[in-house]
């Protein structure tokens, strides 16, 4: 132990001293504690045998006050000699499962509490409840068999007896743990005069020993330094102490010295040997195998390659030239740039790299019978002129001690001199060889040069004439450059002009939609209610004459529409919105309104949906129904006898050429047919332009405007589909419009900005279904959400107001009438009880949309329904109205039923 340690001879003295008066205190220390801990195993003797009395005691008083209480409670009756029961029965298990706790180490008492639970529980299930409910039901005659046989005293005087054989045993156990106590009292003091005894010997053996092994070291350093001295110059020989004091740090001291000398002979003299080896070599071959043989036997190197730096193309590589233990797969790499690897690093950092920790994947070192893994690596630069014009790499199957790191590095440190002088030297005799190779070429070369110089001179000549040419083919070119770029200036301005004729016929289109659907406003709304006959006083014949004016006017609202909408189609600007279709509602709703249509006419109207048919389409919904009406219509109008049918299925893969599929997978075909007149062959492709029917006599005959299929196909190509037709005259017609799924859309469609003066949206009118009784008696109670409701509108034309207030007046509502936006507010101002506004957009003086701001902000009129009104119906106007304040938009011509349900709703909805 003294030997390990850091201990001069003075210490040593002193720490004999310490330890002597440190085994004193560890005696008294193991003293204190056998006395601490005896007195720690009485005081828990004691109180564990305290405690275990009165978990004892406090258990069987609770039984006790259970069995009093129970008596007293039988005996009187009252609920209040119950709370000691129910107290005690709650907190007896809490102290038993403490109790049990503690008997852990103790099997065979924990039995005997076990059986002490199982009387106690017996008691209380077979004599305490029991007869505590006996009495809480006045059961008196089944107390009186209890207490005749008492069962209930037989468990208490079993738990007493099992209590007082627990607390014996409890006893006993406590005496042995305190007779026990005695006896390691005994040994504490026999132990004390042990360690006396001990502790004497301990200091006079350390007193011994301190003494010699001073003595000895100093006697084995001496004779150590006279046998070194005696040998003259034997540096291998080394001081040997056993002590750790100033004698040993003076040995190592000369240890160290001796080692220093003996490196630096042998560094000396390898390095002059290696120096020796490569002298007078002048090809770089083989000076790189030499310095790698040298290397290897001074380091034990197993592997090696030597790379020599060459310029190529203004590129910087290292070419491999030379390999130690060389084998047929070859050494390392035959060449790397600058960077490239470890050894590639290692020239860009120009300094020595040394690796232990090697991968699994290192190649191995071959011997003559296997491989073997290399343990380290050493990558070397070899710089010249702060320069690193060489790299070599070795490897070893041991370790690169130190001392052969060392060598390697102050033996390239001169090598680079050799290999510069080496290289400088090839590159000499390489450049004069190929000095002489080029004086050759260059007698050769001039001879074929006074060749080629009597061929430019004819082509020269030649190059002239052809230059005049190009000269004139030049200015053939600008003059015909300045032509197009006039050219180009005319086609842009009639782009222009193009645009600004295209804007003009929007803006027209839309002033005619004004013009024509403000006077169509009124014919329709006035010939419904003549056709109504409220007042009975018109003849069958007058009612007939109604009913035509109305149907002429709805027949006009349609050819407006048509052309609206084909003039939006060739304008480019319809805007086509796709959103999911669910075809499973799509016969239904086809139904529900072309049904009323084939009763009237007396057809057969069979529609079918195939099974595999997708539930969800994605496609622009308003105008896929547009063109199944249109094509319905058609089939219904052109029909007289026999059906129409609808057929909706899907292509099947098999089905889809490449280019469908290119656009999507899911396609639907959607077939019309019919038993009519027929189309004949050569008409086929005429019907489909505008203003075309197949011939004058069906124009006679059926009427129409030749709009519907011509619509159709634009938006079956909008939709990116296409409609077939396969008829002949008298055969009937089946059209086919198929159409692809596009949950994305269209992109060149959805690229198109919106214009601000397109036309709005046509809405095609539904045939509308006669309605049954039970419907027409139910809109008429609802007339009683019109009774007395004052109604303001606001419109400049005459004739709207006189149809408007007359409709209206009909259902029992008070009209006020004002011409433009100003006078709607002084009536707003003088008559504030106002219901509802039906509001009409363009007026003099101020305008519907102005007369609405101030309504909603500066008279904080917020609850009023306005309903906007407008036969200019731009695209933009209906976000515009409620951007402006209005509740609700219509445009006009108005349909009378559409306006008493708007003006229910909102009527309603004011009155919630």
């Amino acid at each position: 132990m003294l030997n390990r340690l850091k201990l001069g001879i003075r210490s040593k003295i002193t720490l004999g001293y310490i330890i002597i008066i440190l085994c004193l205190l560890a005696a008294v220390v193991i003293l204190n504690n056998q006395i601490n801990s005896l007195q720690k195993e009485r005081n828990y003797i004691i109180k564990y045998d305290s405690n275990v009395q009165t978990l004892t005691n406090e258990i069987e008083k609770y039984i006790l006050d259970m069995e009093s209480s129970q008596r007293a409670f039988i005996i009187t009756g009252k609920q209040s000699y119950l709370e000691p029961y129910n107290k005690a029965a709650d907190n007896w298990k809490m102290d038993f499962n403490d109790l049990y706790q503690r008997m852990t180490d103790k099997p065979s008492q924990q039995e005997k509490l076990k059986e002490i639970e199982e009387t106690i529980e017996h008691w209380i299930a077979t004599s305490g409840e029991p007869t505590i409910q006996y009495k809480k039901d006045n059961n008196i005659e089944a107390l009186n068999e209890f207490f005749k046989v008492d069962t209930g005293r037989q468990d208490l005087e079993k738990m007493r007896k099992l209590f007082d054989s627990f607390r014996s045993t409890e006893n006993a156990y406590t005496q042995a743990k305190a007779s026990q106590l005695d006896k390691q009292n005994n040994k504490l003091t026999s132990g004390l005069f042990g360690i006396l005894i001990l502790v004497s010997i301990i200091a006079i053996v350390i007193a011994s020993g301190i003494s010699r092994s001073i003595v000895k070291t100093i006697t084995e350093v001496t004779q150590t330094i006279q046998e070194i001295a005696a040998t003259k110059g034997d540096f291998t020989r080394r001081i040997y102490v056993n002590t750790n004091d100033e004698v040993n740090d003076l040995a190592n001291a000369t240890n160290i010295l001796l080692e220093s000398v003996e490196k630096r002979e042998w560094l000396q003299s390898n390095i002059a040997e290696i120096v020796t080896k490569y002298q007078g070599v002048s090809a770089i071959t083989k000076l790189a195998e030499t310095f790698l043989s040298e290397i290897a036997q001074k380091t034990e190197a197993s592997l090696g390659a030597f790379y020599v730096r060459e310029i190529t193309e203004d590129q910087v590589q290292f070419v491999k030239k030379a390999a130690f233990a060389d084998g047929d797969d070859r050494v390392g790499m035959e060449s790397f740039k600058m960077g490239q690897g470890l050894i590639g690093q290692c020239a860009l950092e120009k300094r020595m790299l040394f690796y232990d920790n090697i991968p699994q994947d290192y190649r191995l070192i071959r011997t003559g019978l296997g491989e073997v893994r290399p343990h380290n690596i050493l990558l070397i630069p070899v710089i010249f002129e702060n320069e690193v014009i060489a790299v070599a790499e070795i490897a070893t199957m041991t370790k690169f001690s130190k001392l052969q790191q060392e060598l390697v590095k102050q033996v390239t440190e001169t090598f680079g001199l050799t290999v510069n002088s080496v290289l400088g030297r090839m590159e000499i005799v390489r450049l004069l060889n190929e000095s002489r190779a080029m004086t050759e070429e260059l007698q050769v070369q001039s001879e074929e040069l006074q060749t080629q110089s009597e061929e430019l001179q004819m082509q020269t000549e030649e190059l002239t004439m052809i230059n005049e040419q190009l000269e004139e083919r030049t200015k053939e070119a600008e003059s015909k450059s300045r032509e197009l770029e006039k050219a180009k200036k005319e086609l842009e301005e009639s782009a222009e002009q193009l645009i600004l004729n295209s804007n003009y016929k929007s803006e027209f289109l839309a002033n005619m939609s004004h013009e024509l659907r403000t006077p169509l406003n009124s014919i329709l709304i006035l010939s419904e209610m003549l056709a109504e006959n409220s007042q009975q006083n018109l003849t069958d014949e007058e009612i007939e004459y109604a009913q035509v004016i109305h149907s002429s006017g709805e027949d006009l609202l349609a050819l407006i529409n048509d052309i609206l909408d084909l003039s939006k189609v060739e304008a480019g600007k319809l805007d086509i919105i796709f959103n999911e279709v669910n075809m499973s509602e799509v016969p239904v709703q086809i139904e529900h309104t072309f049904a009323p249509v084939a009763m009237k006419k007396n057809l057969a109207f069979h529609i079918s949906k195939a099974d595999h048919v997708v539930d969800v389409f994605y496609t622009d919904e308003k105008r896929f129904h547009q063109i199944i009406k249109n094509l319905l219509s058609n089939a219904f109008k052109f029909t007289e006898h026999g059906s129409v049918t609808l057929a909706i299925h899907q292509l099947t893969p098999q089905q889809l050429t490449n280019n469908m599929q290119d656009i999507s997978t899911d396609w639907l075909e959607i077939t019309v047919s019919d038993t009519g007149i027929g189309i004949p062959k050569d008409k086929h492709q005429l019907i489909f332009e505008s203003f075309q029917q197949a011939d004058g006599a069906t124009v006679r005959k059926y009427g129409g405007t030749g709009l519907g299929l011509s619509i159709c196909k634009e938006f079956a190509k909008l939709l990116g589909g296409w409609i077939t037709l396969q008829s002949a005259e008298g055969q009937g017609s089946s059209f086919t419009l198929t159409i692809p799924s596009l949950p994305n859309g269209i992109e060149e469609e959805h690229c198109q900005k919106l214009a601000m003066n397109e036309v709005a949206v046509t809405v095609v009118e539904e045939p509308i279904a006669e309605q049954p009784k039970e419907i027409e008696e139910a809109l008429q109670q609802e007339v009683e959400v019109f009774q007395g409701k004052n109604i303001l509108i606001v419109d400049d034309d005459n004739r709207n107001i006189y149809a408007l207030k007359t409709a209206l007046e009909k259902r029992g509502m008070s009209i006020l009438v004002a011409k433009d936006g100003l006078e709607c507010l002084e009536v707003m101002h003088a008559h504030p009880d106002i219901d509802l506004v039906l509001m009409d957009i363009m007026m003099p003086n101020m305008d519907g949309y102005e007369a609405m701001t101030i309504i909603r902000q500066q008279m904080k009129r917020i609850d009023l329904p306005i309903i906007a009104l407008t036969a200019k119906a731009m695209k933009n106007d209906r976000d515009k109205s409620l951007q402006a304040g209005a509740s609700d938009y219509i445009s006009k011509p108005l349909n009378l039923d559409q306006l008493l349900s708007v003006l229910r709703v909102w009527l309603v909805s004011k009155g919630s």
